[in-house]
């Protein structure tokens, strides 16, 4: 019975920390507007990219910026694998590409764009080596 309770407890906690990623710049707006939240626009190179993959796990995979990033900010993510395996359903890999098109003309990897809730550019950084307080601190600097 311990098992099974340190089992769920694990899950919960899991949950409660796991970053919330959107995939659609669509259903990343209807939120954004429904909670009144900044868009936070990740475009990746998840398999192959070394500053993408250290941003990946200086700060989005933090507990400190999940647990900021759950109340303050949506979080879409616009990845680009080259690894076979990893690849991409063909209707995301469209998507991501006119993400691209339209938010990452310049081909930059990792590129981070803070949009409102109507899509407008309000600021665009990179990696960037600090903490997570930092990083959520220069996230924030875009919307004031």
């Amino acid at each position: 019975m311990k098992s099974i309770a340190a089992f769920l407890l694990f899950f919960v906690c899991l949950s409660l920390y796991s970053q919330d990623w959107k995939l659609n710049i669509d259903e990343a707006k209807e939120l954004a507007s429904e909670k009144n939240l900044p868009i936070i626009l990740v475009f990746q190179g998840s398999d192959w990219c070394a500053p993408c993959i250290k941003l990946d796990k200086e700060i989005w995979s933090t507990d400190e910026f999940k647990a900021y990033a759950k109340d303050h900010f949506v979080m879409l993510q616009a990845d680009f694998p080259r690894k076979k395996a990893n690849r991409l359903e063909e209707t995301q890999e469209k998507h991501n590409k006119e993400l691209a098109e339209r938010y990452n003309q310049s081909g930059y990897f990792p590129h981070v764009v803070v949009l409102n809730a109507s899509g407008e550019v309000l600021g665009r950084l990179g990696y960037e080596k600090v903490s997570p307080k930092e990083y959520i601190d220069t996230l924030n600097g875009f919307l004031e």
